[in-house]
């Protein structure tokens, strides 16, 4: 195996909360002034992990930032020369684009870019091909890894088979929260987020795969802990159409496709997220998630031949979710909930009176989209896999220790 480890890095000029439906926004991002970025600390538990050959830093910026953004990266980056960090910015983004339309002209959109969760994913996996890396290891900025057998535990059972002869191409481990938990914590909920919130069926569904084998089928995604070797990841590919939740959306795309997702009890990082800057704008971008899911199952499930997802085969988790009228009905009533009480109320009541609607008929223009692109996508990569001229200019242009050799010389 030749594994590298992919970190999806979002910066901005400042922590004021976004715009509600503004393009571009995600669930966190850092600020250039922030005195000890995620990243960095991120960086320093990877340090005591063996096996680390490539670190590989997605630079997710507004244009407006990217110079600072970029020189942060860097120095953070070049605090750790044993992790060979390599930064794909704009300038690396651009190169791979290029590589990707002279295979494929005329690709609508940007589904392999820096911009929106599922092309970024999508850019991860190409950088990966061309840099002949066989199997991705996806880790969030906001995550550590616990302890030196990280790479270990990651690849552990990758391109075996299970009793059942299944293969095991892609897997995720989980999460532990800074109460140790990898539970969802219910606290005492509130009238408000009666209908939305989703902790009690997540952890039945945790409580069965912690309490089974360590190795066995999952129905969820933890996009900050996740493993998917070549053999899946050059045939089916990250939705870059989707707002958010593109890692369990992941899932969806590889049952559709012939793969499954296995889930390991025993592979964790612990997740150590910042505020999140506004919740009534996270919580637009899952009314247009949910929706979008539920007309992309719809459309996936009319194609002949193909392997058909339905909630009921998602049970405990996330089988409501992609229900038409459960999700719709909760989205519903929880932003009428949030407009009548607790902050950003005006928000959640333009949500309620004409946000939901909007989602549903955008759901219902786009819901094919993913589909016309994936049918390149195995294509795309083939072009891609191990482009030695390509990964040299990348090299060249990403490789912070690169840098520091030429500051270095400008000194002396």
């Amino acid at each position: 195996m030749n594994p590298v480890i992919v970190i999806p890095s979002y910066w901005a000029e400042s922590d004021a909360p976004t715009r509600i439906g503004e393009v571009g926004v995600y669930d966190h991002a850092t600020p250039i002034t922030k005195p000890v970025p995620e990243l960095a600390t991120c960086l320093d538990s990877l340090e005591g992990v063996r096996g680390v050959l490539r670190v590989i830093v997605l630079l997710v910026c507004d244009q407006s930032c990217e110079k600072s953004a970029r020189a942060r990266v860097e120095g953070i980056c070049r605090d750790h020369p044993r992790l060979n960090p390599l930064v794909i910015g704009s300038p690396e983004a651009a190169l791979v684009r290029g590589a990707i339309d002279a295979c494929v002209p005329g690709i609508d959109g940007d589904p392999v870019s820096l911009r929106g969760y599922g092309a970024i994913r999508n850019m991860g996996l190409a950088v990966a091909a061309i840099l002949n890396h066989d199997v991705v290891v996806f880790l969030d900025d906001d995550e550590v890894a616990l302890n030196e057998n990280f790479l270990i535990d990651a690849a552990y059972g990758m391109g075996m088979s299970t009793r059942q002869g299944l293969k095991i191409a892609a897997k995720s481990g989980l999460y532990l929260d800074q109460r140790n938990s990898p539970y969802a914590d219910i606290g005492k909920p509130r009238w408000s987020e009666r209908y939305w919130s989703k902790r009690v069926e997540f952890n039945h569904w945790m409580h069965r795969a912690l309490n089974g084998t360590r190795i066995s089928r999952s129905n969820t995604v933890c996009g900050g802990c996740f493993c998917v070797g070549a053999s899946a990841f050059t045939k089916v590919s990250f939705d870059p159409t989707i707002s958010r939740g593109e890692d369990l959306d992941y899932l969806f795309n590889l049952r559709m496709y012939g793969f499954d997702v296995w889930f390991d009890n025993a592979w964790r990082v612990r997740h150590m997220p910042p505020k999140t800057p506004s919740h009534a704008s996270r919580f637009m971008q899952d009314v247009f998630r949910w929706n979008y899911e539920v007309e992309k199952l719809r459309v996936a499930n009319s194609i002949k031949g193909a392997r058909q997802v339905r909630p009921e085969s998602l049970r405990p988790y996330p089988s409501d979710w992609i229900s038409p009228t459960v999700v719709r009905n909760r989205i519903a009533h929880t932003s009428l909930r949030r407009a009548i009480v607790g902050p950003e109320r005006l928000d959640y009541l333009k949500i309620w009176l004409r946000g939901r609607k909007l989602a549903e008929q955008w759901a219902r223009r786009v819901a094919s989209s993913y589909f016309s692109f994936q049918t390149y996508w195995p294509q795309v990569m083939s072009s891609l896999w191990d482009n030695r001229g390509l990964a040299e200019r990348l090299e060249a242009m990403g490789t912070t220790a690169h840098q520091g050799e030429k500051d270095e010389g400008a000194r002396k």
